[in-house]
């Protein structure tokens, strides 16, 4: 009796302090929220509904379970309010359309709501493959509540009761909701990948190479880097390529930078490592032109970038904590 008065004295002080609380689970509650949505921008107002709904309600808090798991219920039945009647947000890639060739004309689409990148710094997750872009975007494929289900019960780990009780349905129906969503991932090919190994000396050589091959705008040396069949794609324009040939050729002829045009400076996103493109000016200086962001396969000598998303959105540069302008004598400096 004892231990449950002290866990619900414990209980009202975590409410108490909003301050803390908030601070204490908005990183784990961002990555949650940024999973159900593709959107760093919805995810943050879904996080702050998500607080403004726990503030209002805390006074009628039981302690039935604990403040975070309490705080996850909230969130998840937020973002499904969002999601009613909103489109999902694919990646060119997930379109369904055939690859493009490096000739074809390039087609913008601001129409489409596109999978957005999240910067490392902005979440917390304890299993890095599930914040990862090819991850959340087999997530957008789903219906928004087999989303949730699997959310719930794969990356949290809940049981089936907990996520019934959460989703105010029955644990068959969660089960029935969670089997549907597998197989939708399987036949699609879309199941996540594992999560890669955090950096180490053979990946960062890898980088600085694709860092220098870039500044040199040395399409041979870029195409050694990628895989046979490595992919690319670049949101908003609809267009996505296959092939480390088609790609250096795209580079080659549709990329209106040329030697030393095109300084990166690297950054991290979704788990994975990412580059922020800059473009030199007329004037010599140069702006912020595509984030990348890069999935990497293979080890030693076989160690190659399969993927690469280009996000054609100079408002993702402050988010991610880069420049928005560099000096006309910058130059790029490997890490190692």
């Amino acid at each position: 009796m004892g231990s449950m008065v002290t866990e619900q004295a414990t209980t009202n002080e975590e409410l108490a302090d909003f301050d803390t609380l908030t601070g204490r689970y908005q990183r784990e509650l961002m990555a949650h929220c940024y999973r159900m949505s593709g959107s760093v921008h919805e995810a943050e107002d879904l996080v702050q509904e998500t607080f403004l709904r726990a503030w209002k309600a805390s006074a009628s808090f039981q302690g039935r379970s604990s403040v975070r798991t309490w705080l996850y219920r909230i969130a998840t039945n937020v973002c499904l309010t969002n999601l009613e009647s909103k489109p999902r947000r694919p990646l060119p890639t997930g379109l369904g359309t055939t690859d493009s060739a490096p000739s074809d004309e390039l087609v913008e689409s601001h129409e489409v709501p596109w999978l957005e990148p999240i910067p490392d710094a902005a979440v917390e997750v304890a299993e890095r493959d599930t914040i990862r872009l090819a991850f959340v975007a087999a997530l957008q494929h789903l219906p928004a509540r087999q989303r949730a289900v699997l959310i719930l019960r794969d990356v949290l780990r809940w049981s089936a009761a907990e996520t019934a009780t959460a989703l105010d349905t029955t644990t068959a129906a969660v089960n029935s909701a969670l089997q549907r969503a597998h197989a939708q991932l399987a036949e699609r090919g879309l199941t996540p990948d594992t999560v890669q190994p955090q950096l180490d000396g053979e990946k960062q050589r890898l980088l600085d190479a694709y860092l220098e091959a870039f500044w040199r705008k040395d399409i041979d040396r870029i195409v050694q880097l990628l895989t046979y069949d490595a992919t690319w794609d670049m949101p908003p324009f609809e267009n996505h390529y296959r092939g480390c040939t088609a790609i250096g050729e795209l580079i080659g002829t549709k990329c209106p930078g040329g030697t030393h045009d095109m300084p990166m400076i690297a950054t991290t996103a979704n788990g994975q490592p990412a580059f922020g493109l800059y473009m030199r000016q007329p004037d010599g200086h140069f702006e912020p032109f595509h984030l990348q962001v890069l999935q990497t396969t293979g080890s030693g000598d076989e160690l190659r970038v399969e993927h690469v998303t280009a996000f054609f959105d100079g408002r993702l540069f402050p988010r991610f904590g880069l420049p928005d302008r560099l000096p006309a004598d910058y130059v790029p400096v490997a890490a190692t």
